[in-house]
């Protein structure tokens, strides 16, 4: 499979940042995401937002719920609503693994990050997360800040 830092057609499109911060993030996986043509035209553009979003297992599906695509103004007649549920694609198997990791483990499915693949294909990259208490979240940010001081003192002493 190609490297994505070098692969040219590897695009980010959306990225949810908060994520890492607000969960613990225990696995991810990929999955494709059905999505209509002016969606993929207004992607590439660059008017999505993935941070308020979440995944859900509906029906023996699963759906991407309150993500935001910008209306693509080319398309007047067949444009999209912009927070309308997305199906997303993932196998049976995968498919199992995530409805044990809710229903049974309590989890949470969050979106991180929303991308161009090499191919050219929109995949977004979901977390298995669960909830971080305030506590943690102190103790990552002052992990956080320590990483960083750290820097600044090798940076200084060399």
């Amino acid at each position: 499979m190609a490297n994505k830092k070098s692969d040219p057609n590897y695009k980010v499109i959306a990225e949810n940042r908060r994520a890492r911060y607000d969960y613990a993030i225990e696995d991810d996986i990929e999955c494709g995401i059905m999505l209509q043509g002016s969606e993929v035209k207004s992607m590439r553009e660059g008017q999505t937002n993935i941070a308020e979003s979440y995944a859900s297992l509906e029906d023996g599906e699963l759906w991407l719920i309150n993500s935001y695509v910008a209306p693509y103004k080319q398309a007047k007649t067949w444009g999209h609503e912009e927070r309308r549920k997305r199906k997303l694609l993932v196998s049976k198997k995968e498919l199992s693994k995530l409805w044990q990791a809710t229903a049974r483990k309590g989890m949470t499915l969050v979106p991180l990050v929303m991308y161009f693949n090499h191919k050219g294909l929109v995949k977004i990259k979901i977390g298995v997360a669960k909830g971080k208490k305030n506590h943690d979240k102190r103790a990552t940010e002052a992990k956080r800040d320590w990483g960083r001081q750290k820097a600044r003192l090798l940076r200084e002493n060399s």
